[in-house]
């Protein structure tokens, strides 16, 4: 990982990061322009330093048009990209007593047509950049689930389709049960217990796409919903046809309104905030919105 310094570390209220300068650009063709208006609250009980994934990522199937951020009390704060996941990080040390981080950003989502016959890629074939995304992670224990996956999926068709059965099957014999799972649950336990939230819909899938060796990752993001719950969304990748492609075993928000923050192996990779002494949320509201749905659509539209 190389940091990249986007601005100049000082004690700024408001900063407008890169390409924030340039002029507010046009909506491309086949998109959906999402306005993201998010604030986290913390009470800090004593200096701690803090690294949030909450911002927008440039590229990967969307646009940044303009951001800025807003952090009150003045703080010194810096950025830098992880080079290759393209995520974008925020590095800060808070002292003892209120903390408010407000990440307000406009994006244009890409709507691009899905190809449903695309196959799974021969593991000989897998590139050595997505190679590791095979291998069982923390959260991610596909050599324990090997046995489970094989027995359920083993027989099916390779390719998309397979991909699509895992996330029916999640969905069906899953339960979305708010409080059920913890930050150390695994994807394992969430087989046993058959019940989760977002971020275990997408442990399980991954797990059992890696148990058959297809390669894949967790994505967190900006997400709309029909009925939202106060807090981030998490879904997957399956590398198929050389290339990464979005699912959601919650269907709970379509896939061409969800903005991308992060890709990592598992949850660890891709937490909004990672905290590092004693301080403690209050509040959050990471809030999306589509402000304007482009009516010049891909054929096959997401």
């Amino acid at each position: 990982m190389t940091p990249t310094l986007t601005n100049d570390p000082g004690t700024a209220a408001v900063f407008h990061s890169s390409p924030a300068s340039v002029p507010y650009m046009p909506q491309p063709p086949n998109s959906n322009r999402m306005q993201i208006d998010s604030t986290l609250t913390y009470a800090v009980d004593a200096p701690a330093e803090f690294v949030f994934l909450i911002h927008a990522a440039n590229g990967m199937g969307q646009v940044l048009v303009e951001e800025n951020l807003l952090i009150e009390p003045q703080t010194p704060f810096r950025t830098y990209s992880d080079d290759q996941a393209g995520n974008r990080f925020l590095r800060l040390q808070a002292q003892a007593g209120p903390l408010k981080v407000v990440y307000r950003a406009v994006v244009d989502r890409i709507i691009e047509a899905r190809d449903v016959n695309a196959p799974e890629v021969a593991v000989h074939d897998i590139p050595d950049e997505v190679l590791h995304y095979v291998m069982p992670t923390r959260y991610c224990e596909s050599d324990h689930l090997g046995p489970n996956a094989a027995e359920l999926f083993g027989q099916l068709p390779r390719g998309y389709s397979r991909v699509e059965a895992i996330c029916q099957w999640v969905r069906t014999n899953i339960q979305y049960l708010i409080g059920s799972t913890n930050a150390t649950t695994t994807a394992r336990e969430v087989f046993m217990q058959r019940a989760g939230v977002c971020r275990d819909f997408a442990h399980l899938s991954v797990t059992f796409c890696r148990a058959l060796n297809i390669p894949a990752r967790l994505v967190s993001g900006y997400a709309t919903f029909a009925e939202p719950p106060p807090d981030f969304h998490a879904v997957f990748e399956a590398y198929l046809g050389g290339r990464w492609v979005m699912f959601d075993p919650t269907a709970m928000s379509p896939l061409d309104q969800i903005v991308r923050l992060a890709n990592g192996r598992d949850a660890k990779d891709v937490a909004f905030a990672t905290i590092f002494g004693p301080a403690r949320m209050l509040s959050m509201s990471p809030d999306v919105v589509l402000v304007n749905h482009n009516p010049a659509l891909a054929a096959n539209p997401i």
